[in-house]
């Protein structure tokens, strides 16, 4: 089964998302700014993904700065934020096979199906 965290109003989601179907790949389509992943979802995200959360954090929005995160933030507040805001969690995110990859570039996620 495939999954792709989904935000419609991202270009690069849609080009992601457009690019599985393209490949006959079907996919569960989670919005996740309306069904926010729990924290266990997330750990498991980033075991997937092999990141770490401020790797997996949008941190150029304006909001990653209004919450005063920088460098010296701890992975317990990077997580706590992305649970609180998930508008901070980069996408588009797909997993297939118990991997994950981001779609950024969107044909970057086509290598979890080689």
């Amino acid at each position: 089964m495939t999954t792709i965290y989904h935000n419609p109003r991202c270009s690069k989601s849609r080009e992601t998302l457009k690019l599985l179907e393209e490949n006959n790949i079907h996919a569960n389509i989670r919005l996740y700014l309306e069904d926010t992943p729990s924290k266990d979802e997330l750990l498991t995200l980033l075991d997937q993904l092999k990141l770490t959360p401020i790797e997996l954090m949008r941190t150029k929005e304006t909001l990653y700065k209004e919450l005063k995160l920088n460098k010296e933030s701890n992975d317990e507040e990077r997580l706590q934020a992305m649970l609180d805001h998930p508008k901070l969690i980069e996408r588009p995110i797909v997993i297939y096979n118990n991997k994950a990859k981001i779609g950024r570039p969107p044909e970057s996620v086509l290598e979890l199906f080689k």
